[in-house]
């Protein structure tokens, strides 16, 4: 089992910034990738952001050069820089890791970011 642990959220304004972070603790071994997802009332979760154990990272389009995910695989962390937020960038950012065949998240964390 991994416990992730997500802190960072908060509320902020339309071109503010923060950083959230995301501590992996328990069997870590092996873990292949980490990242973060994210989801408002209504809609599915979504990819924000993702990188490997080979620190291949992977955005999705709407957050392409404002986001920027990192690792620190000693410490087995990951963490989200966010800059240039928008008011649509308001949901619940899970922590998201993936050990072979198995998925585990956080508990999740609100970002809002006011107009």
């Amino acid at each position: 089992q991994v416990q992730l642990v997500e802190s960072g959220g908060g509320l902020v304004q339309a071109g503010g910034s923060l950083r959230l972070s995301c501590a992996a603790a328990g069997s870590i071994a092996s873990i292949v990738s980490m990242g973060w997802y994210r989801q408002t009332p209504g809609k599915q979760r979504e990819l924000v952001a993702l990188i490997t154990s080979a620190s291949n990272t992977n955005y999705a389009d709407s957050v392409k050069g404002r986001f920027t995910i990192s690792r620190d695989g000693a410490k087995n962390t990951v963490a989200l820089q966010m800059n240039s937020l928008k008011p649509e960038d308001t949901a619940v950012y899970y922590c998201y890791a993936r050990q072979g065949w198995n998925g585990y998240w956080g508990q999740g964390t609100q970002v809002t970011v006011s107009s």
